[in-house]
């Protein structure tokens, strides 16, 4: 298929800078297959515990954020006497060798060898640079790392965003989900951001089950396709784990005729790494780079809750895979007349496929 297939017109201010307040209160298109059709229909994520039924699964993203945006100083004493640059540096995510990888802006006000004077006693030296990457060695780890990137750093909001106004102390909340228990993303699953403790309850006094995953979503995410036929794309790698104990979750759900639904493509993405092998879920441990794509077997996911993605993004073929390209040109046509709010900070959908 062709990188055009995936393509829309999406106007500008329908780009949410903003979510919905509360988490629950967004929008959220309903799509379900059947042998007479698609149907589609509105309703709010707070509908959620009314749209689902007892025994379905609902498999959660369970990473955290990091407040991986840092602005330094690079200091340099010379013939001229100490000068400063201000440096950029937005982490990806740490290295097998303790550094991180990182996007430093400008990248030629800094050598190799030269630290980056962060807020709160962070510093970090650039070890070397490659395919266009810093990385960088920190002067702390583990939990005064922590603690000072919490202070000195601001959350990574994506570039659609970030380019209509710059992060500030709300995102800290905004961009985080309620469950976010272990760190390493520098993006968030952002379907899971709809989700508030009031419609968790209400799920739960339903009888949908929770699973939690874990992927550590990178900067990757936000990559654009640079080929015409989508077949040539390599997509980024991302860790991810899912426990025994989650695999067998989900394994029972199956058995039981329950629903395994995701809640984000990363989710979805990783359940379905985790069953590549032999076709069932089981306990899985990695990076992986699965690329879900029109024509792929899906084994895991019976739907997905996802918001709406970016024109001609692998998370339009991804959606495209699991409803049919056809059915997500009319779920997509729908959603802008509609006027829903798109990407991260937007509506959501809610994607059930034919059985």
């Amino acid at each position: 298929m062709k990188l055009s297939d995936f393509d829309f017109d999406l106007p500008e201010d329908l780009i949410a800078t903003r979510p919905a307040k509360p988490r629950s209160s967004a929008r959220l298109l309903v799509a379900e297959g059947g042998t007479e059709g698609q149907r589609i229909s509105d309703a709010h994520v707070y509908d959620l515990p009314g749209l689902l039924r007892p025994g379905d699964r609902l498999v959660l993203n369970d990473t955290r954020v990091i407040p991986a945006r840092l602005s330094g100083l690079r200091r340099r004493d010379g013939a001229q006497g100490m000068t400063e640059a201000r440096i950029e540096a937005t982490l990806l995510g740490p290295r097998a060798d303790g550094t991180w990888g990182a996007l430093i802006k400008p990248l030629k006000k800094i050598r190799v060898g030269e630290d980056i004077h962060f807020a709160a006693g962070l510093s970090a030296r650039l070890e070397r640079v490659a395919d266009g990457q810093g990385h960088l060695r920190f002067n702390l780890d583990g939990d005064p790392f922590d603690a000072a990137l919490a202070e000195a750093g601001s959350m990574p909001l994506p570039p659609y965003i970030a380019a209509k106004r710059p992060a500030d102390a709300q995102d800290r909340e905004d961009y985080q989900t309620v469950w976010a228990e272990h760190t390493g993303a520098v993006a968030a699953p952002t379907a899971s951001l709809h989700f508030d403790q009031p419609l968790l309850d209400a799920l739960a006094e339903r009888g949908v089950d929770f699973t939690r995953v874990t992927l550590h979503v990178g900067a990757g995410t936000f990559l654009p396709v640079k080929v015409d036929d989508i077949a040539d794309h390599k997509m980024h790698a991302e860790w991810g784990r899912v426990s025994a104990e989650a695999a067998a979750e989900i394994a029972a759900t199956k058995v039981s005729g329950g629903r395994v639904i995701p809640v984000g493509t990363t989710a979805l993405r990783l359940i379905e790494t985790a069953a590549a092998e032999t076709g069932q879920i089981a306990p899985w441990t990695g990076d992986t780079d699965i690329f879900i794509r029109p024509g792929f077997r899906f084994h895991v996911a019976d739907g997905l809750i996802t918001n709406f993605h970016l024109p001609k993004s692998t998370l339009m073929m991804l959606v495209s895979a699991l409803m049919g390209t056809d059915e997500i040109r009319a779920v997509y046509a729908h959603a802008l007349a509609a006027r829903y709010r798109f990407f991260s900070y937007g509506d959501a959908s809610l994607l059930l496929p034919a059985q």
